[in-house]
């Protein structure tokens, strides 16, 4: 551009064409400024301006804050002066910017205004409805798929601008009847391999949880670049398909193609969620050799991969690695402590964000809320709640109804919980009942877990949480009959509990186990080393460390719940790592009352550290105890 305004400024006379060509320039430079002192010389020059140099500036307005707005209400009003207000190339471009800067409103008003619009502006008009979703709800969406209807009925023809925006306006909407309505017209007019509109397609299957569907559109696109691969990989993790993302990665890496830095992180993500650090490990290494490692996006995944992965140490490491610290980057930090049972460490961050100026979001405070869940530290939790509504106006969730909950119920304080509930918005969810049934069963409070139970069950039938934690309630309350009963009522109505899942990962890559698994390639030497620390931990056992389930339960179950899954990992953790390597097992229930009284006695027999993960929260265990203080 300097050599440009070199030959312009040199040249002795300077026509039309010569100030319009230097405006788009600077436009393609994203020299703003420099192009807004030549417009403003040329308009007093009394320059000719064309649809050419306009259909320029008016894409360099497209930003937000007030000089702009001012800006972008300036060169409107030239258009019009300039007599070009029905030339369409230039009104479909500022529909484009006022729905660029969040001016919907103005965008509609100005389509509104255009007698016959032809299909380039519907496309602007239908992506402008489109393009903030955070802002957009079902009722924006659902007026753009009301104006491909009408571009249906005008006759004029979808082209493949068209169908990307209308798809995402039916993922917006939730309408996938509607979706594959469109998808039928992709096909009739031949746009099914165009890598844009397969994107869409993609991403609309997967968010309706139609994975093949998903699959097969990305089949069909010909040319398959990194967006359609990253759309496959964060719609696999969308749906916990997560050992699949992981193979299309691979799979990515074999096609020759070279991955972003949002590629990466979704695999991150699923590497989180099958908390497998080694193999979370390479990516990292092969996106901090990509020069990735400075992205704060990158960075947040690694952070929630290793403390998903019971590395909270590797977590804070990455974290203080950080250039930038996002609001996401700090509700992690906090959210890991939180997990990990370090309720005041987790604090201590959440008092650093604040310090720095990084407003907490609803997820910040759900991690602080969970943090004093854990932690016991009731009074700091009901406090840090009410901050969240009255200094930072944000309206609580299920979740941090449902941590209030827990807060109150693991403190004995049942009948506070109840009255929360009951008082909240949130009284017909049955999770928060859940949490309560939970507490009730920790405080043996019986009565009261029954009428939780039953009113769980009006909530949801089928669900088998409830069922099996009212079970457990009565097996711990030594109650067998009553116990046999639901597990009884269960069989009658079809209630099936979810299997217990455990795996643990190893050089040789990830085993998992169910209870009393012998599928394993070496079941024979899990289940002996299994049966040698239960002998060995029995020594160590007296009348008052024994489990209170083990006495009140038949040999067969007792044999059955020695063979738990954790149990099963934790006996091949053992025959594989070395002494000073801890194992880390991870399971997608909670963890059982014997399961967490056998793992501190095995850590302190076997003198190892043992870190298990489970539905709710990790456990450490070191020298025959754990992080959670027997407090989960």
């Amino acid at each position: 551009m300097c050599g440009a305004r070199r030959a312009f400024d040199a040249a002795e006379e300077r026509d039309d064409v010569s100030w319009n060509s230097l405006v788009s320039g600077y436009v393609r430079a994203g020299a703003r400024d420099e192009m807004l002192e030549v417009f403003a010389l040329m308009r007093r020059r009394g320059m000719g301006l064309n649809s050419f140099a306009l259909g320029s500036v008016i894409k360099c307005c497209s930003g937000s804050g007030d000089s702009v707005r001012d800006i972008a209400a300036a060169v409107h009003g030239c258009v019009v002066k300039a007599g070009l207000d029905s030339d369409m190339f230039l009104l479909s471009a500022m529909v484009d910017m006022y729905a660029k800067r969040g001016a919907l409103a103005e965008a509609v008003a100005l389509f509104k205004s255009v007698p016959d619009p032809n299909v380039v502006v519907f496309n602007a008009m239908i992506a402008g409805l489109c393009r903030d979703e955070a802002a957009v709800g079902k009722g924006v969406a659902r007026e753009a798929l009301s104006l491909y209807l009408e571009v249906q009925s005008r006759g004029t023809g979808p082209t493949e601008f068209t169908f990307p925006s209308i798809i995402r306006a039916c993922n917006l909407a939730g309408d996938l009847e509607f979706g594959k309505q469109i998808h039928g017209q992709v096909l009739k007019h031949c746009f099914q391999g165009d890598d844009f509109v397969g994107s869409a397609l993609i991403d609309l299957y997967l968010n309706s949880g139609c994975v093949e569907d998903g699959f097969r559109c990305f089949r069909s696109v010909l040319k398959q670049d990194v967006v359609t691969w990253t759309a496959m990989i964060s719609g696999c993790v969308q749906n916990e398909l997560f050992v699949r993302a992981l193979t299309l990665f691979h799979e990515l890496l074999g096609a020759g193609l070279k991955p972003d830095p949002f590629t990466i992180s979704s695999v991150m993500n699923a590497c989180a969620s099958l908390a497998v650090a080694r193999t979370g490990e390479q990516i990292q290494c092969f996106a901090t050799k990509s020069g990735f490692g400075r992205f704060t996006a990158l960075g947040n995944s690694c952070i929630h991969m290793y403390a998903r992965s019971g590395d909270v140490d590797a977590a804070i490491r990455r974290f203080q690695e950080m250039e930038l610290h996002d609001v996401v980057s700090w509700s992690a930090i906090i959210s890991s402590h939180a997990q990990h049972g370090c309720a005041r460490e987790a604090l201590r961050f959440f008092n650093e964000m604040v310090d720095a100026k990084v407003v907490p979001n609803e997820i910040t405070f759900l991690a602080v809320l969970t943090a004093c869940s854990h932690g016991g530290l009731v009074d700091e939790g009901l406090r840090y709640y009410e901050i969240m509504k009255k200094e930072y106006g944000l309206s609580p969730t299920t979740k941090h109804c449902t941590c209030v909950v827990d807060l109150l119920g693991r403190a004995g304080r049942l009948a506070d919980a109840e009255a929360f509930i009951r008082d909240s918005i949130f009284h017909d969810e049955p999770i928060i009942w859940r949490s309560l049934l939970a507490s009730c069963r920790i405080h043996r409070d019986m009565e009261r877990g029954q009428l939780v139970a039953d009113r769980i069950m009006e909530l949801e039938p089928a669900s088998s949480a409830s069922y099996v934690n009212l079970y457990n309630m009565y097996l711990d309350a030594g109650d067998l009959s009553l116990a046999s009963k639901i597990r009884d009522l269960m069989k009658e109505r079809g209630v099936k509990k979810e299997p217990g899942l455990s795996w643990i990962e190893l050089k040789s890559g990830v085993h998992s186990f169910v209870a009393g698994d012998k599928s394993h390639p070496e079941s024979n030497a899990v289940y002996t080393k299994l049966a040698e620390m239960l002998s060995k931990i029995d020594k160590l056992t007296t009348n008052d460390t024994i489990s209170i389930v083990s006495d009140e339960i038949t040999g067969k179950e007792q044999n059955w719940m020695n063979c738990h899954s954790e149990k099963l990992a934790v006996a091949l953790g053992m025959i594989h790592l070395p002494q000073s390597a801890p194992i880390r097992v991870m399971k997608n229930l909670r963890v059982c009352r014997d399961c967490h009284l056998t793992m501190k006695l095995i850590s302190k027999s076997e003198s190892r550290e043992i870190i298990l993960r489970d539905a709710i929260r990790f456990h450490h265990f070191r020298d025959g105890s754990c992080s959670c203080g027997d407090y989960w």
